[in-house]
């Protein structure tokens, strides 16, 4: 999908990728209302299950159709083993440390939310930042194009950290949600952008590049969540959350060096 949106992108002149990590966030906000409705009703979870399976099966036959055709590049399928492209390295270090941000979030707001703000409706700190990461992803394309790709890069580390030291030093009610919010707005439009720069790849089709890519990505997701668990045990999830305040500090430094070689 994130192939087809970047050869869709190059017929546009204005940016589009964020609105289709919008919806992409749109539809898991819808999943987490669909599955706490199904769960107020004690719907079965094979009921649950066979409801998503006919949801999906139907969405993907009507929106085959639609499909660009003809979408395969002619070059740039085949990896080439060796000195890392600079290129793609830079852009995969970038969504590592967007995805630990983003995984470890997925996996512990709510956590925090109840062990460390002591709130019983321990599921808003969750909601709270999907539902900015929506809304960062439908706007970050006006975003990018008023004030640049790069200085996006920037603002996104500035939120993130923004978010994380008003969580962890101000660990109560309000001022949490306002920094789940934060991170919301930061985390979300970092993936879109760098999916919109693997298009510019020299070395490697746009559908190798971002598999490449999202290799790195997969990476940050998985140990995202469970440094986060074993820092906790260490010392307290409050010094953990430390942890999304490093990656956010990290992307400044990594999108300097990506658009040193877009200057090239």
């Amino acid at each position: 999908m994130n192939t087809q949106t970047i050869t869709l992108q190059k017929k546009f002149k204005r940016k589009i990728i964020g609105s289709f990590h919008g919806i992409w966030s749109a539809g898991g906000l819808t999943g987490v209302a669909l599955c706490t409705l199904l769960l107020k009703f004690n719907i079965s979870i094979a009921t649950h299950m066979l409801i998503v399976t006919l949801f999906t099966f139907t969405g993907a036959s009507v929106a085959y159709f639609y499909l660009l055709k003809n979408d395969r590049s002619t070059s740039g399928n085949k990896i080439k083993f060796g000195k890392p492209d600079p290129f793609i390295f830079y852009l995969g270090i970038l969504i590592f440390f967007a995805s630990v941000c983003e995984g470890g979030m997925f996996d512990w707001s709510s956590v925090y939310f109840k062990d460390v703000v002591g709130e019983e409706i321990f599921t808003l700190g969750y909601f709270t930042f999907m539902v900015f990461m929506a809304i960062s992803r439908f706007s970050s394309d006006r975003v990018i194009e008023k004030i640049g790709m790069q200085k996006s890069y920037y603002l996104s580390a500035i939120l993130i950290v923004l978010g994380i030291a008003t969580v962890i030093l101000l660990p109560y009610f309000w001022p949490a949600l306002v920094g789940f919010s934060l991170i919301g707005l930061g985390t979300a439009a970092v993936i879109p952008m760098i999916f919109i720069s693997a298009g510019d790849s020299t070395k490697y089709s746009a559908g190798m590049a971002i598999s490449i890519i999202s290799t790195y990505g997969i990476l940050g997701r998985l140990l995202g969540p469970p440094i986060i668990g074993y820092l906790a045990e260490l010392f307290s999830l409050k010094l953990a959350f430390l942890l999304f305040l490093g990656c956010g500090i990290m992307l400044i430094p990594f999108s300097r060096s990506l658009f040193k070689l877009y200057q090239k």
